[in-house]
């Protein structure tokens, strides 16, 4: 579990986000004095920090430069301000990713996640994923099998260590998408598709032809 701290000034839109965000087990808490921050972050010590960009009495920015002078804790910039000028500028100030208004709670969480992953590393995860003779290297992004070896692009690659996270479970198409989003990869219904067909072509290529099975109505199972 992580603590995140929301500093939105919209009441309804930072209660949505802390209701998502906490379904999925993390410890919310909302900024309500927006005078002065810092005791707050000081007190809540989050393991990461959503920050609109227009807030009341002083902007994201100057918070944002505030906290690193403290604190490397992970800093989401959102704001209605989606042009290329303020990321750069988000970017720049120290914040680590930039969620655009109006905000998709779903896209919210696959980021949160991806950064969450990214800044907290987990101790002991295994470099590999196996099933039935197949390797998947989380390291190089490969997959063997017997003598033979194949690349898999970004998504290839995440839609099967997905699968094989949940081996012998259906996993949505919903569920894969979300995982292709936390790489910062929009894909829709269609590029799904194009991309689930070109990764069993180079499984079947190695003999593993029926390695992903396709649950109509449900999604997709490595059995």
């Amino acid at each position: 579990m992580h603590k995140i701290l929301i500093i939105e000034d919209d009441a309804s839109l930072a209660q949505a986000m802390q209701k998502q965000i906490a379904s999925w087990g993390h410890e919310v808490r909302c900024v309500e004095d927006f005078s002065d921050i810092m005791p707050e972050f000081m007190r809540f010590d989050p393991h990461l920090v959503l920050l609109d960009i227009m807030l009341p009495f002083f902007n994201g920015y100057h918070w944002c430069t505030q906290i690193r002078k403290i604190s490397n804790v992970p800093i989401v910039f959102i704001s209605s301000a989606s042009d290329n000028m303020n990321i750069v500028m988000a970017m720049n100030m120290g914040g680590d990713d930039f969620i655009a208004k109006p905000v998709d709670l779903t896209v919210m969480t696959a980021k949160i996640q991806a950064v969450l992953r990214r800044s907290y590393d987990m101790p002991g995860k295994i470099p590999v994923l196996e099933h039935r003779g197949a390797v998947l290297n989380l390291g190089d992004a490969t997959l063997s099998f017997g003598e033979q070896k194949v690349e898999l692009t970004r998504n290839e690659f995440r839609m099967l260590q997905t699968l094989l996270e949940h081996k012998g479970k259906v996993v949505s198409r919903d569920t894969l998408m979300t995982r292709l989003w936390e790489m910062d990869c929009y894909v829709e219904e269609n590029t799904l598709t194009v991309n689930m067909a070109r990764l069993r072509k180079k499984l079947e290529s190695v003999g593993l032809g029926d390695f992903i099975a396709t649950r109509v109505g449900s999604g997709y199972i490595v059995e």
